[in-house]
């Protein structure tokens, strides 16, 4: 790795906690976070061409703290708050880095500081771009690039998700004890929802995108580190380690998607493979079950098996049967209704589907329509399956898929 690959990392590790050391000390989200941003873009300049300082931590610090003094400073309507931050601020501050250990836990920060950014108050969009914005480290400009929409467009995303956090009244603290459970959910949700945007773009050219998997799945580490002892936790890392083992395998060459029963299994990565399935096998065995240890048991009976014809499809069944009591919804009933295809036919998989029909959730979304296709051609009708690939082929908005789904549906010509 180049030394600014190196110095590209080692920011997005301390990001989260420069930024929380700052709101634990100052409050002000907003002003903070823009600090802090301008800070890893000094040290993005800096560090490369004259070296990492012996305690970067501290040196982004001092650097986002003289960043936000400045921004005090240059508005006077904020004159009072400018007069509270130099109050506030430890003599010597402003003048060279500490070490590391002057600073506060950086473990609790960025726990609470992922906790701050998946506030209830924000939409699911909002949290995931602040997320990967304050917990990443991740630019503007990276995040945006990331969804395919402008920059200006991401900016003003962000730019509100603060002013909401603001206005919610929101504190630099841990969730009370009653709400940490279910603020612990959407933390979960919003790291699932940044991988299954990398692993399966939901629009553009490309099928996947590496660097959102990649960088969901360090923040899953991370908080995995923190947390060691909660199941669902080690559960999503281990869902997401046993999924993206497939990517190398999951297109051609040129970019077109190779399904999972097409896909040649010795390129998958045997290593994230081996971990993902000793994280389960561990929580499953210590940790009351949840709905993201489930998704991993299935992903590793899926990564365990040498061929596809060896997959142990009872085996998957079973595991559906139990996630759709544990927590039900539409993606589930249809990944359901493949394996009990697989297991009992495509009919009693296609009566499944047909339950979805009427549940608005799926309106215009061409996984129904996908997986009914699928389903059709296993029964032996042709026509029918033809006509629904080519109506998941025209509700997709990602190009390899559509492709892909058109393609199955010209296969079936007469």
């Amino acid at each position: 790795m180049s030394g600014a690959g190196r110095v590209e990392d080692l920011l997005r590790e301390l990001a989260p906690q420069v930024l929380g050391a700052l709101v634990r000390r100052y409050g002000q989200f907003d002003l903070c976070e823009d600090a802090v941003q301008e800070a890893l873009l000094a040290a993005a300049v800096r560090w490369p061409r004259a070296g990492v300082p012996e305690h970067p931590r501290g040196w982004l610090v001092t650097v986002a703290t003289r960043r936000m003094t400045d921004q005090v400073r240059a508005e006077s309507a904020r004159r009072r708050r400018e007069e509270t931050v130099a109050a506030r601020t430890p003599a010597g501050a402003l003048v060279a880095p500490g070490p590391d250990a002057d600073l506060p836990s950086a473990a609790d920060d960025t726990l609470t500081l992922l906790f701050l950014c998946c506030h209830p108050a924000l939409s699911p969009a909002s949290q995931v771009a602040l997320t990967l914005r304050a917990v990443g480290g991740l630019t503007t400009a990276q995040v945006a690039a990331a969804f395919l929409v402008p920059e200006a467009t991401m900016a003003q995303r962000i730019s509100r998700a603060k002013q909401t956090i603001k206005a919610a009244g929101a504190r630099f603290a841990p969730p009370p004890p009653e709400e940490r459970a279910n603020r612990l959910l959407v933390v979960l949700q919003v790291l699932y929802l940044v991988f299954n945007e990398g692993y399966a773009a939901s629009s553009g050219p490309d099928l996947q995108r590496a660097e959102l998997t990649a960088e969901a799945i360090r923040l899953a580490r991370e908080l995995h580190r923190l947390l060691p002892d909660d199941g669902e936790v080690a559960g999503l890392l281990a869902l997401m380690l046993l999924t993206d083992a497939r990517r190398p395998a999951r297109t051609h060459p040129d970019g077109s998607l190779v399904p999972l029963a097409s896909q040649d299994r010795s390129r998958w990565d045997a290593a994230a493979i081996a971990e993902g399935v000793a994280l389960v096998t561990a929580t499953l065995a210590r940790a009351p079950i949840g709905p993201y240890q489930l998704q991993a048991a299935i992903a590793a009976v899926h990564d365990e098996a040498a061929r596809a014809e060896d997959t142990d499809w009872p085996q998957i069944l079973v595991l559906y049967e139990l996630l759709e009591r544990l927590a039900p919804s539409p993606v589930v009933t249809l990944n359901h209704a493949v394996a009990l295809a697989m297991v009992r036919g495509p009919r009693a998989g296609l009566d499944l589907v047909a339950t979805l029909d009427d549940d608005g959730r799926l309106a215009g979304h061409h996984r129904l329509d996908a997986v009914r296709a699928h389903l059709l051609e296993l029964a032996g009708d042709p026509p029918a399956a033809r006509e629904h690939y080519r109506a998941a082929a025209r509700r997709t908005t990602s190009l390899p898929e559509q492709r892909y789904l058109e393609g199955r549906a010209g296969r079936l010509e007469p």
